[in-house]
C-alpha cells in the first residue's frame, strides 16, 4: 500500500505538475485511510464503500470539520480513480462517496489603512536598521500586497522574472500556468533596494532565486510566513491573517477601487470566476457597514 501511495504521489507531482503542498496533503490524507484499515486489509482492492464510510464516520466522531472531510474525500477519490485507471483495482468504491456541503467563509482581510500601517512599519524598520534581511522583508511584504501572488509563487521567483520596464512579474502558478502580474512603484522600489543587498546573503547555492534565506538558499515558505506574522506586530488588534491575507487584501482593495472582476481573476490566477467572487461579498459587507454607520435612515 505504501508503494502505491508513493507511485501516486510521484505521478501527481511529475506528470500532472501538482505542487509539493498539494501532493503532501494527498499523501497525508491517504495515509490516514491506510492507518484506519490496517489490521483488516493489506491491499487497496480489499477496501469497500463500507470501509470508506466507516472511516468518515470515525473522523466525524473525532470532531473533523466539513471542510476537512471534503478535502479528504477529494484526495481519496483522486487516489482511487488513479488506482483504477492504472489497473491496481477493478472497481472504484470512492466514486460513491458524497462530499459534505462546506459553508462558505469570508476570508479574513486587512483594511487599506491597516495595510498602509504594516508597510510603513516595514519601511521604518529598514530605515532604522538598514540590513539585507530588513530590505528583503520589506520587499516581500510590498510584493505580496502589490501582486497578490501566493507564497509558493513568491518563493519560486527568479530575478529574471522581473520586468522593470513593464512593471510586471512573471509567475508560475497552480498547474504550472504562467501569468504576468503588474506591480506598483513602491514594490518595484523595495525589490530594487533588496537586490542591491542580495549579494551579501548570496552563496554558491543561491542560483537566480529572487529571495534568499539567511544561509543563501532560495527562501522557504515558512520564512515568508514568519515575515508576515512579525509584520502584524504593527497592528495589535488585527487578525493574524498570514501571507494569504495579503492576497485577500489586494483583491478586496482592487474591487473597492473599481477594478473589474475578470481583471482581478487574471491577476490572482484563478481558473474560475466563482473563486474570485468571494471578494465581492467582502466589499458588499463593508458597504453595508458604512451605510449603517453613516446614513441617517439606516
Amino acid at each position: 500500500m505504501e508503494k502505491l501511495k508513493q507511485q501516486f504521489a510521484s505521478d501527481q507531482r511529475i506528470r500532472l505538475g501538482r505542487s509539493v503542498h498539494t501532493v503532501d496533503a494527498y499523501s497525508s490524507d491517504i495515509q490516514d485511510l491506510i492507518d484506519f484499515v490496517s489490521g483488516r486489509h493489506s491491499d487497496f482492492s480489499q477496501i469497500s464503500i463500507a470501509d470508506l464510510r466507516a472511516w468518515l464516520a470515525a473522523m466525524k466522531s473525532a470532531g473533523a470539520q466539513p471542510s476537512t472531510l471534503a478535502r479528504r474525500i477529494g484526495a481519496v477519490r483522486t487516489f482511487f480513480r488513479w488506482l483504477r485507471e492504472n489497473g491496481h483495482i477493478e472497481s472504484d468504491p470512492a466514486s460513491k462517496l458524497q462530499t459534505p456541503k462546506v459553508p462558505k467563509r469570508l476570508p479574513n482581510t486587512l483594511t487599506q489603512d491597516q495595510m498602509r500601517t504594516v508597510l510603513d512599519a516595514a519601511i521604518d524598520a529598514m530605515m532604522t536598521e538598514d540590513t539585507p534581511q530588513n530590505r528583503r522583508d520589506e520587499a516581500i511584504l510590498e510584493l505580496l500586497y502589490a501582486s497578490g501572488i501566493r507564497v509558493s509563487e513568491l518563493c519560486g521567483l527568479d530575478i529574471d522574472d522581473l520586468n522593470t520596464s513593464r512593471g510586471t512579474v512573471t509567475v508560475i502558478g497552480k498547474g504550472n500556468k504562467q501569468r504576468s502580474v503588474p506591480i506598483g512603484a513602491p514594490a518595484q522600489r523595495a525589490i530594487q533596494n533588496w537586490l542591491q543587498s542580495r549579494q551579501q546573503l548570496a552563496t554558491d547555492k543561491s542560483g537566480y532565486a529572487l529571495f534568499l534565506g539567511l544561509r543563501g538558499g532560495r527562501i522557504d515558505p515558512r520564512v515568508v510566513r514568519r515575515v508576515v506574522h512579525n509584520s502584524l506586530d504593527a497592528l495589535p488588534q488585527a487578525p493574524d491573517v498570514g501571507p494569504h491575507g495579503f492576497r485577500h487584501a489586494m483583491a478586496t482593495h482592487l474591487l473597492e477601487g473599481g477594478a473589474d472582476l475578470r481583471s482581478v481573476q487574471e491577476m490572482l490566477g484563478h481558473s474560475s470566476l466563482a473563486t474570485t467572487q468571494i471578494y465581492t461579498h467582502i466589499t458588499n459587507e463593508r458597504l453595508v457597514s458604512a451605510f449603517k454607520q453613516a446614513h441617517p435612515r439606516a
